[in-house]
């Protein structure tokens, strides 16, 4: 079993994951030590370099914080998962090296602790490249997450949050290595009933060149919604899916019998209608799992 490193109560740890942010770090670790220093609680900063093939983990050491070192890159999930293990806080508080986000905003999400286990910094604008896919991109996969949680999430992959340490480390294994991870982190919280906050932020363009890729990472968003489904809501996966084939093979059926075929059922039909069962079986067997798991 993993060891995890103590968490000191009242204490708040910054976790930054970075890779080849050399032109940001600096700024973005100066940024969050003048906020944090006014608001008179202790505090830790952490970097996490992603093994980065420039200058940036030794500016952060040099900035005067802690840094872990990656020996290979593993992804920003990883990075994450690293922080969140290694953090002495109770609360972490966690946003991306790149200058995208605003630290000023973070007194205001500390303030909404602990009442809540996670509160979110909602973008007010998109800053990113690919700006008119990434906007379709994330509606699409946020009326999907929007529809698996239940609940209205005005930002759904924000790198801005802050959350309780001890929660999150429940739900660490859900977390993949990408870019996801963050989806991962809010679907996590909202599906297992903790209670989430969103406070607006300002969101600036990125120092440097972006890493997202609008395919490869889009696709990852969406499977990573679809696994979270299945481990937490697995009825509102195989239900519809269900459901759906049920009433196909019904409908199908009854044009079969009043139109073709000689006023008989097809093999087809009956297929249909078969899956259709078998599938929701499936579902009920899941939630039946899932259930237990949270007892």
């Amino acid at each position: 079993m993993r060891d995890y490193a103590p968490s000191e109560p009242d204490f708040i740890s910054v976790v930054i994951p970075a890779y080849n942010e050399e032109k940001a770090i600096v700024p973005v670790i100066e940024a969050v030590r003048a906020v944090m220093d006014q608001t008179g609680r202790e505090y830790e900063i952490l970097v996490v370099d992603d093994k980065s093939r420039d200058r940036t983990p030794d500016l952060a050491e040099k900035a005067g914080v802690r840094v872990i070192r990656h020996m290979v890159n593993q992804g920003s999930g990883a990075s994450r998962r690293t922080g969140i293990i290694n953090a002495r806080g109770e609360i972490i508080v966690m946003l991306d090296a790149d200058g995208t986000y605003e630290p000023k905003t973070i007194p205001k999400m500390l303030s909404y602790m602990p009442r809540y286990d996670q509160v979110n910094g909602a973008r007010t604008s998109e800053r990113g490249t690919y700006r008119a896919l990434r906007f379709m991109a994330k509606w699409f996969i946020r009326q999907l997450a929007i529809y698996i949680s239940g609940h209205h999430i005005p930002d759904l992959n924000t790198g801005l949050k802050a959350f309780k340490r001890d929660v999150m480390l429940r739900y660490l294994w859900v977390m993949p290595d990408g870019f996801s991870c963050v989806t991962s982190m809010t679907l996590a919280f909202l599906t297992n009933g903790h209670p989430v906050k969103y406070v607006s932020t300002p969101y600036y363009k990125r120092i440097g060149k972006s890493k997202f890729h609008p395919v490869a990472d889009s696709s990852k968003y969406i499977t990573t919604i679809l696994r979270i489904m299945t481990f937490f809501r697995p009825l509102r996966v195989y239900m519809p899916l269900a459901a759906g084939m049920i009433l196909l093979g019904i409908v199908k059926g009854i044009f079969d019998l009043l139109v073709l075929s000689g006023h008989t059922l097809q093999e087809s039909d009956i297929i249909l209608i078969c899956v259709g069962v078998l599938l929701g079986g499936v579902g009920l067997l899941a939630e039946l799992i899932v259930t237990q798991r949270k007892a």
